[in-house]
């Protein structure tokens, strides 16, 4: 039998790199078909599926229902960059994901903090989000009559705007599609929210036609893209189509069902999966806004850890603040998981962080997969740390009126400790019962 447990990281890798070459091959060619495109859909589902901690975002599971969706726009076997036919059931489809991307981002909204209700959630969300950029310290420092109108235009494109998608009127649905894109545009600058931006403007292209987007291309293009004589000979395979979409809308039906009543329901769940193959799902995001930010900090040190004038070095994260000093990233859509759990780990304690435990364990011991995932190791090329500990900071952005602005993004203030010292070996204990190695 094969051993899968002790071949993980080889099966993830081939997983990742088959996706890649698929990927790269339907880049080059322009074009797709369902057997590819089931390909990376298997390939992300297995990934995800054993990702653990390290795949629970929302964006995942939104990831695979919009890649669910395009192996039906797509020809059986044939690599024709211009399908002669095109399943209208997938585009309402598109229309279906986005309009529940949103509805459920407001309605979460408004059950859940008080913040949202009272137009002040974004006096605290540039600052508090969870990789903010360049731009989030200034848009931070506005007016609060324009956070305010900014949480008020929130709830328009969130609660309001949506139901301009499913309206079957072509204009009505262009104006939708328009304000959506243009919402998860401003997101992308004032933030880094991963990809999931960019994975939402693909279902909004849905509530375009032909017509509106034809400005994007050429004259040659688009004589390829007029209507065709029908081809008798190809009744068959108009059948086949049609069979296909009638059992895409009974299982798109059927999926929604539980999604439905979550969203009408007053304990809504947000990014949740109703059925295992995560093809019809439920979203939301920041139900709840944080009023601070706080961080932890890693340190390590040579020295006795209970000596106070010991001294102990800080571990710097690509994206994650830590260091004052040091510019906010712009990464997007590019996703730093490690820094996203970071931020979730600030709100709660090691104990209800496992894995976390175990990271510090791979820091001990200079591991080079770990600090692979990390900006700054203080002790890359030396021995590794004897002790470790992590800190709980409170950051605020420098203020334009303050003497640190110019010369810092970040002030910070320790609020305590997050974890008390430790070393390999006062550790071994917990990694063994949980089955873990160092």
């Amino acid at each position: 039998m094969f051993d899968y447990k002790n071949n993980i990281d080889v099966l993830l890798d081939v997983s990742a790199l088959a996706g890649l070459s698929i990927s790269v091959i339907i880049l080059v060619q322009g074009a797709a078909n369902m057997l590819l495109m089931t390909s990376l859909w298997i390939l992300y589902h297995s990934i995800s599926s054993v990702g653990q901690r390290w795949y629970s975002f929302g964006w995942e599971s939104q990831l695979l229902e919009s890649g669910f969706l395009a192996i039906f726009l797509c020809p059986l076997l044939s690599m024709k960059k211009f399908p002669e036919s095109c399943s209208q059931v997938v585009i309402w489809a598109y229309r279906w994901l986005i309009f529940r991307i949103m509805i459920g981002a407001g309605l979460i909204k408004l059950r859940g903090d008080s913040c949202w209700r009272d137009l002040t959630c974004m006096n605290y969300h540039y600052q508090t989000q969870p990789v903010p950029n360049p731009a989030s310290l200034y848009l931070h420092q506005t007016p609060e009559l324009w956070h305010k109108m900014e949480t008020a235009g929130n709830h328009f494109v969130e609660l309001i705007a949506p139901l301009m998608l499913i309206i079957p009127l072509r204009k009505v649905q262009i104006v939708g599609g328009s304000i959506q894109i243009l919402f998860q545009v401003i997101l992308i600058c004032s933030g880094n929210l991963s990809f999931l931006n960019w994975l939402t403007i693909l279902p909004c292209i849905a509530c375009f036609d032909d017509k509106s987007l034809s400005w994007l291309f050429t004259s040659d293009t688009l004589q390829k893209l007029s209507p065709k004589s029908t081809d008798n000979s190809k009744g068959s395979f108009i059948n086949s189509r049609r069979c296909i979409d009638v059992l895409l809308t009974l299982l798109i039906g059927y999926l929604s069902i539980p999604v439905v009543k979550n969203l009408l329901s007053s304990g809504q769940a947000m990014n949740t999966s109703f059925d295992p193959l995560k093809i019809v799902n439920t979203y939301g995001a920041f139900g709840s806004i944080t009023r601070e930010r706080t961080e932890v900090i890693v340190q390590g040190t040579y020295t006795n850890p209970d000596d106070p004038s010991a001294r102990w070095y800080e571990y710097e994260f690509k994206c994650k603040p830590g260091n004052v000093t040091k510019r906010p990233c712009l990464i997007s859509p590019y996703h730093y998981r490690l820094d996203w759990l970071m931020w979730f780990a600030a709100f709660q304690n090691y104990q209800h962080n496992p894995w976390l435990i175990h990271f510090v364990a791979k820091l001990l011991a200079n591991d080079q997969l770990a600090v692979e995932l990390i900006d700054v190791n203080p002790f890359a090329g030396k021995s590794p740390p004897k002790y470790i500990r992590l800190e709980h900071y409170r950051y605020e952005y420098s203020t334009f009126n303050s003497k640190e602005y110019g010369k810092t993004w970040w002030t910070r203030r320790k609020m305590g400790s997050y974890m008390p010292p430790v070393s390999l070996h006062s550790l071994q204990p917990y990694l063994q019962q949980m089955g873990w190695s160092s």
